[in-house]
């Protein structure tokens, strides 16, 4: 099965979080990241001292197991002339596991992105911070919502809208009050907007320029005409920051509502944002649901159906879908059965009881990743697989009310 990038990325957050949940009964797990330009002997060299070093712990069995762990890193460099492009990590320990025991275990890990510095570390948990930095989405959007009254500054970031900054102004209203000339009334409402816009522009060059350069993509501006125009090309946001405009959206609120309302009006301007994508999707296909077309399937028995009869275009799959699908036997006679249950980190394995034909043991033949076995399905069936992330409410919707398995269909099937 070709991976898609969607997919790798499901994978390897998969992989931190069962890291996550491994420990140590001391400072016994060893994290080591070597970038593409480590030299290998230099970490070879390096583990030696630390081996020295740790010949030093008082505690016996704690010396016995960061000793090991380190002999183990050695054996596994061996196997490694150069690190790959993107570097490698390699975990390595005496993992708790339960009734009072440990197990040496080694993971190893060719990360998504480059390792930017070599790092030993040596705790009772893996140390994950840097790969899980890569998760992180980096490409970052300036949003400003404003009118005369009120302005709100926000940063769209991967997935998620941060309100950063909200303003509201002095502006007079358009009737002069009495005693007042419209002339000198008029100016004084120039200058009072002109101060705000200013005010504006200070509190977003503040925000975006807090931001790494080159994160931030670009700013997207909403608000009512003229409005928005004015700010615009007036020139109250900093220079750097006012290249980087890339277009201008009527909208209709300006307080925090306004950033949802921008944001959902980037379409275009952003089709290369994975979260625009994924509400698309989303909106497709709750629109096939509401529409009761017979084009949407959602459950994870529906969908396997549908995907084994061909009639699946896009399996929308959560990022949060953490289940195993199980083929259960019988030791003694020719039962068997299928189910599905849900992975939780930490928690024991799953024991399947006895038969109920002949009351013998039942026991695991057979335990899949559910998105691996349904990303097969779909692979077999030239189905287009699409991961909906958690961080928005479609996709918390797809998680929370359809078991994070839902499907836009090809044609009908009464399914």
């Amino acid at each position: 099965m070709v991976e898609s990038e969607a997919h790798k990325k499901y994978e390897f957050k998969r992989t931190l979080e069962a890291l996550r949940n491994k420990h140590g009964r001391g400072t016994e797990l060893i994290s080591l990241y070597i970038p593409h330009d480590k030299q290998i002997h230099e970490v070879a060299n390096h583990l030696r001292e630390e081996f020295g070093q740790a010949s030093n712990i008082k505690s016996r069995v704690t010396r016995q197991n960061v000793t090991g762990a380190i002999e183990s890193l050695l054996s596994r460099l061996k196997l490694i002339p150069r690190a790959p492009e993107s570097g490698v990590v390699i975990f390595c320990g005496a993992v708790d596991i339960g009734a009072n025991k440990t197990e040496m275990q080694t993971f190893i890990i060719e990360p998504p992105e480059p390792i930017k510095s070599y790092k030993y570390h040596c705790d009772s948990a893996f140390f994950l911070e840097p790969l899980e930095e890569i998760l992180h989405e980096k490409k970052t959007y300036g949003l400003i919502v404003l009118d005369r009254r009120e302005a709100t500054i926000g940063l769209l970031r991967g997935k998620h809208i941060e309100e950063m900054a909200h303003l509201t102004s002095t502006v007079p209203g358009k009737q002069r009050k009495g005693g007042q000339s419209s002339h000198r009334f008029q100016q004084l409402r120039l200058i009072a907007i002109n101060e705000f816009y200013t005010r504006i522009g200070n509190s977003a060059s503040e925000v975006f320029l807090a931001v790494d350069p080159k994160d931030l993509e670009g700013i997207f501006i909403g608000g009512p005409s003229p409005t928005k125009e004015e700010f615009e090309s007036g020139g109250f946001l900093h220079h750097e920051l006012q290249k980087k405009v890339l277009e201008l959206f009527d909208v209709a609120y300006t307080d925090e509502s306004g950033l949802y309302e921008l944001f959902d009006k980037l379409g275009e301007a952003l089709q290369n944002v994975e979260v625009v994508q994924e509400k698309k999707y989303m909106e497709r296909f709750f629109k096939e649901l509401v529409n009761d077309s017979g084009l949407a399937s959602y459950g994870e028995e529906q969908v396997r159906k549908n995907l084994q009869m061909g009639s699946v275009d896009i399996l929308l799959l959560s990022d949060e879908l953490r289940k195993a699908r199980l083929t259960i036997k019988c030791s003694n006679c020719d039962f068997e059965e299928k189910k599905t249950i849900t992975k939780k980190p930490g928690e024991e394995e799953y024991q399947p009881g006895n038969c109920p034909r002949c009351g013998s043991g039942l026991k695991i033949a057979e335990s899949v990743d559910i998105v691996e076995e349904l990303s097969t399905l779909a692979d077999q069936m030239g189905t287009n697989i699409v991961f909906i992330s958690n961080d928005f409410e479609e996709g918390n919707q797809l998680m929370k009310a359809f078991g994070g398995v839902a499907a836009i269909l090809r044609f009908r099937t009464g399914i």
